[in-house]
């Protein structure tokens, strides 16, 4: 959800005439904070292990 609201502000400052570095700034701050909390959560998964799982079919 971060990542689509810092993307839509960070495109609605853009598009504007009158640009405001600051709209654009946290535009970019949210979606880099909503892309953080994607990536910690998809890599909370520990990977398998390859080795545990042929010492038990052995």
């Amino acid at each position: 959800m971060l990542i689509l609201i810092g993307g839509s502000i960070a495109i609605y400052a853009k598009a504007n005439e009158n640009q405001s570095i600051l709209l654009l700034v946290l535009g970019i701050f949210t979606l880099m904070a909503g892309l953080f909390m994607l990536n910690t959560s998809l890599s909370s998964n520990k990977p398998k292990n390859d080795y545990e799982i042929k010492d038990e079919e052995e």
